[in-house]
């Protein structure tokens, strides 16, 4: 891998980094910058459009069921499909307040598509299922 895949590479890492401090954080302002304007976010049951309905919808989240609580991803892959566009697949859970590892059952796969914005990697299309 070249020494610009190995930076872009530790680029797109960084964005799961920011997004689990601001989880941990409980920020749903943080956390929606984190995606773009129009994103779309998959879940058992729910579907976000928009960073707009993604903050609105974590905000309440940290408030309630999630405060307290922390999100781990493993990047399992990183597969850059052009110079301005990747797609990541990690293991990831959500750990409770004082829960210090979460059981196996949790842990879930995800997809992530991921588009550079300004010099800035933001996600497009999150898609989680249990793993």
């Amino acid at each position: 891998m070249s020494s610009d895949l190995h930076a872009e590479e530790r680029a797109v890492r960084a964005l799961f980094a920011a997004t689990s401090a601001a989880w941990s954080d409980g920020d749903g302002d943080a956390f929606a910058g984190r995606y773009a304007p129009d994103a779309s976010v998959i879940l058992p049951g729910v579907h976000l459009r928009g960073r707009d309905s993604i903050r609105s919808a974590m905000g309440a989240a940290f408030a309630g069921p999630l405060k307290g609580s922390r999100r781990v991803h493993t990047p399992e892959s990183v597969r850059f499909l052009g110079p301005d566009v990747a797609l990541v697949v990690t293991r990831s859970v959500t750990a409770f307040a004082g829960e210090e590892e979460p059981p196996a059952d949790r842990w879930e796969l995800a997809t992530w598509t991921l588009m550079r914005h300004g010099g800035e990697w933001l996600v497009e299309a999150y898609h989680s299922s249990p793993g």
